[in-house]
């Protein structure tokens, strides 16, 4: 099927269900089949992590006994450097992926302003489905008049009296039109509110799984460059230690800058660290001064979507459940709701009803009420009065009725179009993180074998530096420093490689989970086996 196609079939799947555009799933059968395979090293007592709310479940680690490999990496993982400790200076704070993801939906001030946006939305609905109700007033009314009076016949008198009134009313200015379409079109603005917060729950979850990743791609790079600073400095001890002749001095000099290499790359690495563990501690509203250590192995890889599906079949499956499409439909029906509105307001007349018993605010209809000459007040009785009108309105004799109509087409259309954009870019973001993990899954199968390799080289190179051959006279290093050297440079390179591809590979796959819209509240809730 092509993508115009399933473009389309997305849209008109989207109008007609409008009913199922809250829920971010609309059938079990058009969903793939989704699960995560984790390679960990947690015990089983560590495998249970304690929810941080009652709204949030736990997610349950498979026993790493039972845990299923991931397809793309080969059978013998290459070893695992130890992960490297803290400073003095710096305060370790463990934790796992799924402490995470628990974190990233009960923590984070961007999903707590969504959730109170939500909050606004339903209060609104709340006042436009009471518009109905007429206003209720109480109170005492004093009233006092001197000088001059005209009578109905046009006769100037002058007289002086008071009032007093004490009881309440009921008053309402209300359009029918009004009441009937606002709750309608608030209705679809709080969904639109609803679908924005499981949005941003979505967008919290995959900056808080990359900014995970971040840390772990540079604690695992981190633990070999501690390793191969050793080893560059075994190097340079080996070459001082060469017997004269058998290496020219620009070899040990050649060594001892490939030692400070190692140095400087070690620093560099450890401010990344640092900095991505800053990020992260910023998205998840933990102590800024700690710095993260999280407890699976560097090398832990992650898979949220089975591989055998299609681009076309993830574009379809993303063309339903993001909840941005569900906003921008529930925009456009709320807009559509407002049209409706306008081109009926002249029909549909407006009801005024209004408390007469005092002047001239009219705020009272029944209540006691007494007067008399001068400032004198007595003689109180009951007194009741009110006024109800029903009238018709053509505003600015109908050209300000048809300007309001224009600018709620053009409202409609801006809203449709926005649909369109967003069915655009949610179809552009599955492709473009389909690519990534694809490519990160190659790259993955690739990089593991050439560390091995590279690792194999690095041993048997430093072994062959000790070692000595004879061409007549003249002995001959077996390896010479010079190619120790390229043999850590393409060991440091080859790590590098590794450990970028395995967090590519796990970022990438969070990307295409969230671009396929899965809400971030069944992250707890995924199969773990």
């Amino acid at each position: 099927m092509g993508f115009l196609a399933l473009r389309w079939l997305g849209f008109a799947t989207l109008l007609i269900a409008a009913s199922a555009h809250a829920q971010p799933f609309t059938s079990a059968k058009a969903m793939p089949k989704v699960e995560v395979e984790w390679k960990s090293s947690l015990s089983q007592s560590d495998s249970v992590i304690r929810p941080v709310s009652a709204q949030v479940e736990p997610l349950r680690l498979p026993d790493p006994g039972t845990a299923k490999e991931t397809p793309l990496l080969a059978p013998e993982p290459i070893p695992v450097k130890t992960e490297p400790p803290c400073t003095d200076e710096q305060r370790g704070l463990p934790i796992n992926l799924a402490t995470a993801m628990q974190l990233a939906n009960a923590r984070p001030i961007d999903v707590q302003v969504a959730a109170r946006q939500v909050q606004i939305a339903v209060a609104q609905f709340d006042r436009v489905k009471v518009l109905w109700a007429p206003n209720l007033t109480g109170g005492m009314d004093y009233f006092r008049h001197d000088g001059a009076f005209q009578s109905t016949s046009g006769d100037l008198s002058s007289n002086s009296r008071s009032s007093f009134m004490a009881g309440g009313g009921a008053n309402a200015v209300f359009g029918i039109n009004d009441a009937i379409f606002s709750p309608l079109a608030s209705r679809q603005d709080l969904r639109a509110r609803r679908a924005n917060l499981q949005t941003v729950s979505n967008d919290t979850v995959l900056a808080v799984a990359e900014a995970y990743f971040n840390v772990q791609q540079a604690r695992g790079e981190l633990a070999g460059a501690i390793d191969y600073v050793k080893q560059a400095d075994e190097l340079v001890r080996r070459t001082k230690q060469l017997a004269e002749g058998l290496a020219p001095p620009m070899e040990a000099t050649r060594a001892r800058v490939e030692l400070a290499r190692r140095q400087q790359a070690v620093s560099a690495l450890r401010e990344r660290w640092t900095v991505a563990s800053a990020e992260l501690l910023r998205l998840l509203r933990l102590d800024p001064s700690a710095i993260v250590e999280p407890v699976e192995p560097v090398n832990l890889t992650v898979q949220l979507v089975e591989p055998t599906h299609t681009l076309d079949d993830l574009i379809a499956i993303g063309l339903v459940s993001r909840p941005e499409l569900a906003a921008n439909q529930a925009l456009v029906k709320a807009t559509l709701q407002r049209l409706r509105q306008e081109k009926l307001r002249p029909l549909v007349p407006s009801v005024l009803l209004r408390s007469v018993s005092t002047n001239p605010t009219g705020s009272m209809a029944i209540g006691s009420f007494g007067g008399g000459t001068n400032g004198s007040i007595g003689n109180f009785r009951t007194r009741f009065d009110y006024d109800l009108q029903v009238v018709w309105e053509l505003q600015n004799f109908g050209f300000g009725n048809k300007a309001r109509i224009d600018e709620r087409k053009a409202e409609r259309e801006i809203a449709l179009l926005e649909l369109f954009r967003v069915q655009d870019r949610i179809a552009a973001e599955i492709s473009q993180a389909f690519a990534q993990v694809k490519s990160a899954g190659e790259r993955l199968a690739s990089a593991e074998p050439a560390t091995k390799d590279a690792l194999d080289s690095m041993q048997k190179n430093m072994e062959g530096l000790a070692q000595t051959r004879r061409v007549g006279n003249v002995l001959f290093l077996v390896v010479r420093p010079l190619e120790v050297v390229a043999a850590l440079q393409a060991l440091a390179q080859a790590n590098s490689d590794y450990y970028a591809a395995v967090a590519d590979f796990n970022r990438a796959q969070f990307r295409l989970y969230r671009a396929l819209g899965h809400p971030a509240q069944c992250l707890p809730n995924l199969p773990g086996k």
